[in-house]
């Protein structure tokens, strides 16, 4: 039986005070943890939501009993958080902070995007297994996503020009010492894929990584009828936010070419407005807005494949998990993580030009047995792999071994020089 162990995951966002996939992972792990019989505390930052949201909270997120949620206010708003943002260290929120981290009643501190949330100095806080997940980009990149100029994947860096092309005032902790400094407080970055490991690390993150995916929880869908999404025709499903880096826009143009088949596209954002002027016209591309989980399920189990078409490095491709539960094949762009998943475990293809686009379109679309190969080989992945009982059992294995392993002071860096197999919990690792 294993022993019951209190977690606390700090992190900016926090459902119902969320925008994105950081926000929903943090509220997957914390509550997959609760429903373990662990407690977990959560720290999350309502004040940086409220700044950036410009709209009302979500409320229809639970929590699960084992769940305790602190929101940690920011004193002086705005000039709170940008100190926080300049300087990479807590400044107003450190007393609020230092008084649930500094108790030394956590086993276990996850970290996971704490950008304006304490910045990289808040790992030297509190005391236990430390671990951060390496969510988006943000430890090595001052936008993110790792997308330069807002035009291209960032394969050489230029952060302050592409700072103030953002609008962004520049970071001032980035060029100190102090991610070098605070992150040997970190015992292991938890990354979601091997691409995003190996670019934090030529990035010049140190410490030692381990690989372990991002997962879906999977639930209940909510019955759709076929004409109420496309008229009972065959379709082809997007999901995700509508801005510039997802890359619909790519894809439109194979679409509108394409009369006989529909594009679903479940989202909202900043760009919808050039996306929807992009497809006007065509009959068979439709943009339904935001789904909820029961809906989305729905919509994935019908679509005969799921596109995604991101520009930008993914760090995972928590879409491809979400089609992957629907026994649904996917189509990516074949670079970063997405490309990894798609060659390591099947389930659909990458491409990188319209022409492999259209033939991957055509192959789904006319090759039943294919199809169906490549659901099987999705749905696979998701039991093995993607859902939450894999995840858990690898998640808590990585965090038994390190606590077995502090509690007996050895490093893990030296246990490793005589594994011949990965040290923790079956998982990769990495050591920079």
């Amino acid at each position: 039986m294993r022993q019951r162990l209190r977690f606390c995951l700090v992190t900016t966002f926090y459902p119902p005070y969320n925008f994105g996939g950081d926000g929903i992972y943090a509220h997957r792990l914390a509550n997959a943890l609760a429903a373990q019989d662990h407690h977990v505390t959560v720290l999350h930052s309502p004040s940086a939501y409220e700044m950036a949201a410009g709209r009302p909270t979500d409320p229809s997120y639970n929590d699960h009993p084992n769940v305790t949620v602190r929101g940690i206010r920011t004193p002086l708003g705005r000039l709170g958080l940008l100190a926080v943002h300049q300087t990479g260290r807590p400044c107003f929120q450190g007393g609020a902070l230092k008084e649930h981290l500094d108790r030394g009643e956590f086993d276990v501190i996850h970290y996971n995007n704490v950008s304006m949330l304490g910045g990289p100095h808040v790992f030297r806080y509190g005391s236990g297994l430390k671990l951060c997940t390496l969510i988006e980009h943000w430890l090595v990149c001052p936008m993110h996503v790792l997308w330069r100029m807002d035009r291209e994947v960032c394969t050489r860096p230029t952060c302050l020009r592409c700072t103030l092309h953002g609008r962004r005032p520049p970071q001032v902790w980035r060029h100190t010492g102090l991610l070098r400094r605070a992150s040997r407080s970190i015992d292991a970055f938890i990354g979601p894929s091997l691409f995003t490991m190996n670019k934090h690390r030529e990035r010049g993150l140190r410490g030692t990584m381990i690989q372990l995916p991002l997962f879906h929880r999977e639930g209940e869908a909510e019955p759709v009828e076929a004409s109420a999404v496309n008229g009972g025709r065959p379709y082809f499903l997007f999901v995700g936010r509508l801005e510039k880096i997802k890359g619909v826009q790519t894809i439109i143009p194979t679409f509108r070419e394409l009369e006989d088949v529909d594009l679903v596209i479940a989202g909202a954002g900043t760009y919808e407005r050039e996306l929807r002027a992009m497809a006007d016209g065509a009959e068979n591309i439709r943009f339904i807005g935001r789904a909820d989980h029961r809906q989305l399920a729905s919509l994935y189990r019908g679509a005969l494949a799921t596109i995604v078409p991101s520009l930008c490095y993914e760090t995972f491709g928590i879409i491809v998990a979400e089609s992957f539960a629907a026994g649904t094949p996917v189509i990516v762009r074949g670079h970063s993580s997405l490309r990894e998943i798609v060659e390591r475990y099947g389930g659909g293809f990458t491409f990188e030009t319209d022409d492999e686009l259209r033939s991957a379109i055509e192959r789904v679309r006319t090759d039943r047995p294919l199809s169906e190969r490549l659901g099987r080989e999705g749905r696979a992945t998701f039991e093995n792999e993607f859902g939450e009982a894999p995840f858990l059992r690898g998640y808590l294995g990585v965090v038994e071994g390190m606590l077995a392993l502090k509690c007996e002071g050895r490093a893990i860096r030296d246990e490793a020089a005589t594994a011949s197999e990965p040290l923790i919990g079956g998982r990769p690792v990495l050591f920079a």
